[in-house]
């Protein structure tokens, strides 16, 4: 190689290391650059989120909590009524019949109807007994009408001894030889109690068969039985 090649490469390599190196110089100080700005970027969305986070402080460096924007929006709930509920009535529960295809109320209305003078509205007493007991009510009532006399003023027996069913006994009333009782109610019991004992106990359980032992009067049956049938009627 001539010495004049040799100065040629000589002043081309020194031409293209100076073009080299401040590319080389510039490429690093743009890296440098670019990871100085991501750093920062970094640093800034740090510092963000933090500011975010950290509450804000009021003059007295009380905590305040602020609230986002999303937090005060409401979202609109949709109530669903509740759903109606209808009960259905409840039947009644009929009341049993007691006699002659009656209730005990109907009963008491019935005899009721009969029954006045100091007697009036005791038509409970005698249907309450009679079922209890077992007795006829038509008839237990049409013997008091025809011993008492109370289908239209009742007797002093009755007014003044409570003495319903022309009993006898003691204490006496009025010194009689019929029976004192202290109560309209009282008597009343007593009067069915006998016939209960005396008469339906033994098989005496109508106007024929009581009449004998209830009355010396013969036809005393037929006229009880005219009391029955106005009671059955009324």
């Amino acid at each position: 190689m001539t010495e004049v090649k040799k100065v040629i490469m000589v002043v081309v390599l020194g031409v293209i290391v100076s073009i080299a190196i401040p590319q080389i110089n510039i490429s690093n100080q743009t890296q440098k650059l670019e990871t100085e700005n991501t750093q920062k970027t970094e640093t800034t969305t740090s510092s963000n989120e933090v500011a975010i986070a950290t509450p804000t402080i009021n003059e007295s460096g009380t905590p305040v909590e602020e609230t986002s924007v999303e937090q005060t929006k409401t979202t609109p709930q949709t109530t669903t009524p509740d759903p109606v509920v209808t009960e259905e009535p409840q039947e009644s529960q009929a009341e049993p019949i007691v006699f002659d295809g009656l209730t005990l109320t109907e009963l008491t209305e019935k005899l009721n109807r009969s029954l006045h003078s100091t007697l009036s509205n005791t038509g409970s007493s005698f249907a309450n007994y009679a079922i209890e007991m077992g007795i006829d009510p038509y008839l237990a009532v049409a013997i008091v009408l025809h011993e008492t006399g109370c289908n239209s003023s009742c007797s002093k027996q009755v007014r003044q001894c409570y003495n319903v069913g022309g009993m006898k006994g003691g204490p006496s009333c009025n010194g009689t030889s019929y029976k004192r009782f202290n109560s309209l109610d009282e008597g009343i019991y007593a009067f069915m109690s006998n016939l209960k004992k005396n008469y339906y106990d033994k098989g005496l359980n109508t106007p024929e068969k009581m009449n004998k032992k209830y009355a010396a009067s013969t036809s005393w049956a037929t006229k009880v039985h005219h009391y029955i049938n106005k009671i059955k009627a009324s």
